[in-house]
């Protein structure tokens, strides 16, 4: 016996078709809107320095192309990737490095270095002319983060210590979406020891209510009006938002300091998942 005709079923059907290919463009433009990183996770890949510029006698900013101009590195926020080069002795050398640029900065990526000098990587930077290459493998890191999963972080960094703070802190404040508000301790030795003053001060600037940030200094010149000495608890306390199940308090800098904050953190009350070590 024929089936009955019954319309009701037949616009189900062409209302799922319809959801089904609306689904899919979706993902599919989705997919298309971001592309692919330059990165492997197992293997290095080589980079062409196109752009170095020295900032200071022992400091540079090395810009490598990417395969294309609307290439993106493909490097999760806060997370790094290994870089390895050749020592003095002509050794494989291999250290991670957090980028400043994000992956909106498309057709190159950009590293801020410090040079050492008893450095092994060190030496290679300090090696390095336009128009070399760099191997680089990544993404690497335990750091995740999506917008306005906190309230506030609170940032204690020393020397090289803020790249990856310099990288978190961008990408939170130029998300239009992001509410975050971000409160960074920079700590360093010496007024030309401070790694990217003039793009943090950018952003303090941009981002009055939303950014600020306490520079201490172990050898301050004569007129300083920021932190003397090392970073202490009680500066924690003044400049980092209180410990909040909606704070999460980030810490990058040499041993010594990384040990020395974990203590001053715990004793003002910040719990293990308030913290994190980069």
């Amino acid at each position: 016996m024929p089936t009955s005709y019954r319309p009701e079923l037949l616009t189900v059907a062409v209302a799922v078709v319809a959801v089904g290919v609306a689904t899919a463009c979706y993902f599919y433009v989705a997919k298309k809107s971001k592309p692919k990183g330059c990165l492997d996770p197992d293997n290095f890949k080589e980079f062409k320095l196109v752009k170095r510029t020295q900032l200071s006698h022992n400091v540079a900013k090395f810009r490598f192309s990417l395969p294309t101009p609307t290439s993106i590195l493909g490097l999760p926020i806060g997370q790094h990737m290994s870089c390895r080069g050749k020592d003095s002795q002509s050794e494989d050398a291999v250290k991670p490095y957090t980028p400043t640029t994000l992956d909106i900065d498309v057709g190159y990526f950009e590293l801020v270095i410090k040079m050492y000098p008893q450095g092994r990587m060190s030496h290679h930077f300090r090696e390095m002319r336009e128009g070399d290459y760099l191997a680089v493998k990544g993404p690497k890191g335990r750091f995740k983060y999506e917008p306005n999963e906190v309230e506030a972080f609170g940032m204690l960094a020393g020397g090289t210590g803020i790249t990856p703070m310099f990288q978190v802190a961008r990408a939170i404040l130029e998300n239009e979406v992001d509410r975050t508000n971000v409160h960074l301790i920079y700590a360093n030795v010496t007024y030309e020891d401070i790694l990217l003053k003039e793009e943090l001060d950018s952003l303090a600037t941009t981002f009055p209510t939303r950014f600020s940030i306490y520079y201490v200094l172990n050898q301050p010149p004569e007129e300083w009006d920021g932190g003397v000495g090392f970073v202490t608890e009680e500066m924690i306390r003044l400049h980092c938002p209180a410990p909040s199940p909606n704070v999460r308090i980030l810490r990058c800098g040499p041993p010594p300091m990384n040990k020395a904050m974990a203590a001053y953190l715990n004793s003002i009350g910040y719990t293990s998942q308030m913290q994190f070590q980069f």
